[in-house]
């Protein structure tokens, strides 16, 4: 049997960052290793989005992430601080860290790409928690990837640190409220929000997939890292084996 894998991600800040101490628990085998990188301004908005996924401050997280651990695979966790680049300049920012790494590099936006695709979806419906401007761009970046949004809706908050304290009663209302019949698949973008813990039950009022930020971003990762395991709890994308070749 191969040895588990080991997955780094570049997390910036501090909000629900212990969905993935609770993603470990749940798959077992695995070690999901966290390094927190710089903020300037904690606002979703472009020009401090911009700087948030900038090179130095990924840079600096790469090399904080190896002086903690030796990893098979990375993710930059972060979804509007990937997709405000757009689609190449996301493929770029996650290829810069790969290479200084040495090793496969994602982020989160590009895992919901791959997601997406995994699932078989062509029609989403985004629950975002960000300011519809920033949404907007998520829709976009899909869309450059071939997928439909038929309806995007936006929860208007600026701060990581206010989606942080987000309950479970509130994500649920977030994303159940934001359905569209047309959507294959409902998707809720922000690592910030805590998720983990309630992915079966969103699937369940829903009828459809659901993919959360936190979610796509440890299956992208343990992708990367060669891991095709199915495993119950996370939802239908950990639900079958990935397919670790299909989508290098």
């Amino acid at each position: 049997m191969p040895p588990a894998p080991t997955v780094g991600f570049l997390y910036p800040g501090y909000a629900a960052e212990d969905d993935y101490p609770l993603l470990e628990q749940l798959l077992g085998d695995v070690s999901l290793v966290v390094e927190h990188t710089s903020v300037g301004e904690d606002a979703h908005r472009v020009d401090a989005l911009l700087d948030l996924g900038g090179p130095q401050r990924l840079a600096d997280g790469a090399d904080a992430l190896v002086d903690q651990s030796r990893v098979d695979a990375v993710v930059w966790a972060c979804t509007s601080g990937s997709f405000v680049f757009g689609w190449e300049g996301a493929h770029e920012q996650a290829d810069a860290v790969g290479r200084r790494l040495g090793v496969p590099a994602s982020s989160t936006s590009l895992a919901f790409a791959r997601a997406v695709r995994a699932l078989e979806v062509r029609s989403v419906a985004i629950a975002a928690t960000y300011p519809d401007d920033v949404t907007g761009r998520f829709a976009a970046f899909l869309g450059a990837d071939g997928t439909q949004v038929v309806r995007r809706s936006s929860h208007g908050i600026i701060t990581a640190a206010e989606v942080g304290t987000l309950g479970e009663e509130a994500v649920l209302e977030l994303v159940t409220a934001h359905d569209h019949p047309d959507a294959e698949a409902v998707l809720v973008p922000d690592t910030a929000l805590h998720t983990i813990a309630w992915v079966e039950q969103l699937e369940a009022a829903l009828g459809k997939p659901v993919l959360t930020a936190n979610q796509v971003s440890a299956w992208e990762g343990l992708r990367l890292a060669g891991w095709s395991q199915s495993r119950p709890g996370l939802g239908r994308l950990f639900a079958q084996p990935a397919d670790v070749d299909a989508m290098r």
